[in-house]
């Protein structure tokens, strides 16, 4: 085992992910471009502890920088239709940073990215929704695609799912669309009460001021 994977929280016999972050943290930082290939790499892992474990510091350094990660677009990809739930939630949510730095990637790849939304739950459909709205906001093209698809989810998702995919589908908002993103909205708030309640009205409040 190499002293890069021995870092590994499953290697230390860790039962949280702090030695995985302190890992991507530590690639991150130094732009280690072997080390992250290596880590990536072993995402293929046959232990089911290191491949989660890897997928866990792919995606944290996704977060950090995803030009770091991009190279391994299409490993994310594939990942999505993985048995293992936590690989395709640790997927999409390297795709979701991707889609800041390579949207025409995720453009590519929507009927992936939608078949992921409309049959995952939890924060694998909650990252699938950033996913989708970061790719939205690159340019008209895509908007004029993804936005209707994604107020469409807003119109008719659980209503208690209603202020985080708004928070989510914020960034593709612009001041073009904001008139629809916000009917839209205003349309399913009294299904609210309480924090929710407080939560969409500030969303409305900022998407109005764009």
């Amino acid at each position: 085992m190499t002293n890069l994977l021995s870092r590994l929280g499953y290697l230390q016999t860790r039962r949280d992910r702090t030695p995985n972050l302190d890992l991507a943290r530590d690639l991150a930082a130094r732009d280690d471009i072997d080390g992250i290939r290596e880590i990536a790499e072993n995402m293929w892992n046959e232990n089911k502890n290191i491949h989660s474990d890897c997928m866990n510091v792919m995606y944290e350094i996704a977060i950090v920088d995803p030009n770091l990660v991009t190279p391994y677009a299409v490993d994310f990809i594939k990942f999505l239709k993985s048995k293992y739930p936590d690989m395709v939630t640790g997927a999409i949510t390297a795709l979701a940073e991707i889609a800041k730095v390579k949207p025409e990637f995720l453009f590519k790849h929507l009927s992936d990215l939608k078949k992921i939304k409309e049959t995952s739950t939890g924060m694998t459909l909650n990252k699938s929704i950033s996913a989708l709205a970061q790719t939205s906001s690159a340019n008209e093209e895509y908007g004029s695609v993804l936005f209707p698809y994604l107020l469409e989810h807003l119109a008719t998702c659980y209503f208690k799912e209603i202020p985080e995919h708004a928070e989510r589908i914020l960034p593709a908002v612009n001041e073009y669309n904001k008139y629809e993103f916000i009917k839209t909205l205003e349309k399913r708030i009294e299904l609210l009460s309480g924090s929710d309640f407080t939560r969409l009205k500030k969303i409305i409040r900022i998407a109005e001021k764009l």
